[in-house]
C-alpha cells in the first residue's frame, strides 16, 4: 500500500501561483530520486531548488508546467 504524499503537487502549485511573490511548489517530501535527480515530491532538480529564492516569478511560473510534465512522465 502506497503512503499518500503530505501534499499533492497540483495543490501546492495552485497555492503557489496565488502568492505574491510566487510561492514554492514544495510538497514536504524532500528526497531526491537517485536516477532522475528530481525531488520525489515537487519534481524540481537540486539546481532548481537552490535557485528558487532568487528566480524571477516569470521563471517560477514557467517551471510549474515543467514540474507537472515531469510528474506525469514518472
Amino acid at each position: 500500500m502506497e503512503m499518500e504524499l503530505p501534499f499533492e503537487l497540483t495543490f501546492t502549485i495552485d497555492r503557489a501561483r496565488q502568492l505574491q511573490p510566487v510561492g514554492s511548489p514544495c510538497t514536504d517530501v524532500c528526497r531526491l530520486d537517485k536516477i532522475t535527480g528530481h525531488c520525489e515530491g515537487c519534481f524540481r532538480s537540486r539546481e532548481e531548488i537552490k535557485a528558487w529564492k532568487t528566480m524571477p516569478d516569470t521563471d517560477k511560473l514557467a517551471l510549474f508546467d515543467t514540474l507537472l510534465a515531469r510528474k506525469a512522465a514518472a
